[in-house]
């Protein structure tokens, strides 16, 4: 094996890594040509790659570190938990201590009845749990033939073959297909498909798509509703005040189950402990992940209301579970994340503090000529490139072309912030500074600045047709 560390050369540790690893939702054959960013090191909100520059990282990871790098407290909690029981599972009629005092916490913070926490590890085996737990809770209660799980185009619930197909990315259809009995709906993107409707009239018609799909497929067929209060990979669509409501509604009529990602909202993401509470969802099962260990060790889980967790333990064994489910040291470091989260107010400090300041500064943005529309929730936010001022009209490229620009821009001004088509997204971490705020909206000014200049010159200012 050859000797590297982090001290190595950047070219010695691309070659490596272009020979052997094969990186997600990636061309891999171009990434080698290029040479993959090596991150070093990472503290506070900021990473260190291997050329020595300190990058701003505006997406938390990937959508994940809440609590910033760096916390020597989980560190701790991790080497002691792997001292005193570094691994047991949680089959076989079995527990661990991590596990019974996570499920507990998870219950107390959740909405409503949610009082019960299947582990998985991932947003995505959580999704997969979903599939198979919604579809079993209907056949226990005597309704085999209710297997329907409605879902959204463009909507991410993971990556796994049931969350993939849960999901509403035509993309990652294409590679592998799509399991059964998953019907998708429009999603609630206002700014790039609600013509000339308001906001509010297209997210009640866009809802209510819902009510129609449920008619035409047969009520008696549909077992759920699956949506993440906002789409975060999909572009951090917030959907219109109008949309929620009718939706609960809609599920409450016909009772389906209503399943609502979190992956991404929750633990304090969009101002309160979970996206529901923000937008006044009763979940009767909701997933969790990512925050819930601010990505220091892998965890997710599915929080699952009384109603369904009694008829899943009433009706024999779940025949369904996972190795790393309840894995004692990622729930022992996912209970410490809790406690500092919850100790240290970021919550609060999220609604009433630099979630506010977060948004004035990106509200800012929107006075420049490439942008379109700005929007934020707490610590997530997004806004739209467009080739004319004062216009939704798309740009006469293939979608991302210009995001992609703008994405490369802020790369090369240290800040790490996403594109998603031509839409630019962020995601930081909840401990962001003042002073930090300020830094992410120079650099992405900056940024899209050194774009607009860029399709001047190349001349593609140019709408679409």
């Amino acid at each position: 094996m050859t000797t590297i560390s982090i001290n190595s050369p950047t070219a010695e540790l691309q070659a490596l890594d272009a020979a052997h690893h094969m990186h997600p939702f990636t061309a891999n054959a171009d990434l080698a040509k290029k040479g993959a960013r090596v991150i070093t090191r990472a503290e506070g909100n900021w990473l260190t790659d291997s050329e020595g520059h300190r990058i701003l990282d505006a997406m938390a990871g990937l959508w994940c570190v809440n609590i910033g790098y760096g916390r020597k407290e989980l560190a701790e909690v991790a080497a002691r938990q792997m001292m005193d029981l570094p691994y047991y599972n949680t089959f076989f009629q079995t527990t661990h201590v991590p596990a019974i005092q996570l499920a507990e916490k998870i219950a107390q913070l959740a909405p409503g009845d949610l009082n019960h926490v299947f582990f998985a590890g991932s947003g995505s085996e959580a999704n997969d749990t979903n599939l198979r737990m919604v579809r079993h809770y209907w056949a226990a209660k005597g309704k085999p033939e209710k297997q329907i799980v409605i879902s959204r185009k463009n909507a991410y619930h993971g990556s796994t073959m049931a969350g993939m197909s849960l999901g509403g990315m035509a993309g990652m259809h294409k590679q592998g297909g799509v399991i059964q009995g998953i019907h998708h709906i429009n999603q609630p993107n206002w700014w790039s498909e609600g013509g000339d409707m308001t906001p509010e009239d297209f997210g009640l018609a866009r809802a209510q798509e819902l009510e129609q799909a449920i008619l035409e497929l047969g009520e008696d067929r549909v077992a759920a509703f699956i949506g993440e209060p906002v789409q975060g990979a999909g572009g951090v669509i917030i959907p219109p005040e109008t949309y929620w409501p009718e939706i609960q509604r809609i599920c409450d009529k016909y009772e389906i189950l209503l399943i609502v990602d979190e992956v991404i909202c929750g633990f304090g993401r969009t101002g309160n402990w979970f996206g529901s509470q923000t937008f006044n969802l009763r979940p009767d099962i909701m997933t969790i992940a990512k925050g819930l260990s601010s990505g220091y060790l892998p965890i997710g889980g599915s929080v699952v209301s009384d109603e369904v967790a009694g008829v899943i333990g009433s009706a024999g064994d779940f025949n369904h579970g996972y190795t790393y489910s309840g894995h004692p040291v990622a729930a022992a470091v996912a209970l410490e994340n809790l406690r500092i989260i919850e100790d240290e107010g970021i919550v609060e400090r999220v609604r009433d503090d630099i979630g506010p300041y977060l948004a004035q500064a990106w509200h800012s943005l929107g006075d420049h000529p490439l942008v379109g529309e700005t929007k934020i929730v707490g610590m997530m936010a997004s806004l739209a490139l467009v080739p004319v001022k004062g216009s939704r009209a798309p740009f006469a490229y293939d979608a991302g072309t210009v995001g992609w620009r703008c994405r490369e821009r802020c790369f090369g001004n240290d800040l790490i912030m996403r594109h998603v088509g031509d839409r630019m997204i962020v995601s930081p971490p909840l401990t962001l500074t003042h002073e930090e705020v300020d830094i992410l909206a120079a650099r992405a000014r900056k940024a899209l600045d050194e774009t607009y200049e860029g399709l001047k010159a190349d001349d593609m200012l140019k709408p679409a047709a």
